[in-house]
């Protein structure tokens, strides 16, 4: 990816943040990455510059992520206004539930879909099947509790609404792409200031779910190609871009972006990330730009 490979081959900075950043840990970056200095990026972070990505600094990792600490390399001067947009997964990432998971819960089958979700964010289901399944098993659900999981249990991702306020005070716009539901998506598109929203339509009939969407599943491709097409729209290029998620589903989205960040995702989605976000809130995102 664009930003890891700059830092293989150039000095840049690296940044590392957790709860408690020993003195340790910090020595042990700089001389495995020959950083000039350290400088405290309060709270809970520091930022090694003339730091340099090797062999040496990947056998370090376990140690990091053994104390919690989130850690990524940056290059050297990068300013969150130096990008243009960044687009957002919803479920596990701007927020902390999977809302088709709680809408199951209404009908008691919330093991069964879990089971799903969770198989379909590995990558180990074609999504779209995974949605037609889970859904499935909701046919005949009452619509009222929609409500009652917007109200009740979907509370946002830590640090998402710092992250959001910062990114559009830089200048950026904001898009949510999502394979969830409309229902969730419009919501936090008003209350959030969201630039652009998409996701899936449920069909009712009845003032109850009916098992299906309405129109085109929005899986991996489309959400890609909304972001691409935005992209363009904008005349903007990749290296412009920012893309936040957590699943397989996530994956082509994220390549559309130069900078793409797995938050709190699994280990298929970390791995081919620019940077992975897996103890800190969606604001440590914010501490990677000076």
């Amino acid at each position: 990816m664009v930003l890891l490979d700059f830092c293989v081959m150039n000095a840049g900075d690296l940044i590392l943040q957790g709860e408690a950043l020993s003195a340790d840990l910090l020595g042990k970056a700089r001389a495995t990455t020959g950083a000039q200095r350290i400088l405290p990026c309060p709270p809970q972070a520091a930022r090694l510059t003339g730091a340099t990505r090797g062999a040496a600094f990947d056998a370090l990792i376990p140690a990091i992520e053994a104390e919690r600490a989130d850690w990524a390399f940056m290059p050297a001067g990068a300013r969150l206004s130096d990008y243009r947009l960044i687009a957002f997964d919803m479920d596990s990432t701007l927020i902390t539930i999977e809302c088709i998971d709680e809408l199951a819960d209404f009908a008691g089958k919330k093991s069964e879909v879990a089971a799903v979700t969770e198989a379909a964010m590995r990558g180990d289901m074609d999504y779209p099947e995974s949605l037609r399944r889970r859904l499935a098993l909701l046919v005949g659900l009452d619509i009222r509790v929609l409500a009652q999981v917007y109200a009740e249990r979907l509370r946002l991702s830590p640090g998402a609404r710092e992250l959001l306020t910062a990114a559009q005070a830089a200048g950026l716009r904001t898009v949510l792409l999502s394979g969830g539901f409309t229902y969730f998506t419009e919501r936090l598109r008003i209350e959030l200031g969201f630039d652009f929203a998409t996701s899936n339509e449920l069909e009712i009939a009845g003032g109850k779910m009916t098992g299906r969407v309405v129109g085109e599943i929005v899986d991996a491709e489309v959400k890609a190609g909304q972001l691409r097409r935005l992209r363009q729209e904008q005349g903007l290029r990749r290296e412009q871009v920012i893309a936040v998620g957590d699943g397989a589903n996530d994956l082509r989205m994220m390549a559309e972006a130069g900078l793409s960040v797995a938050y709190h995702a699994k280990p298929a989605t970390r791995a081919k990330a620019d940077v992975a976000l897996n103890f800190c809130g969606l604001d440590g995102l914010l501490r990677l730009f000076v």
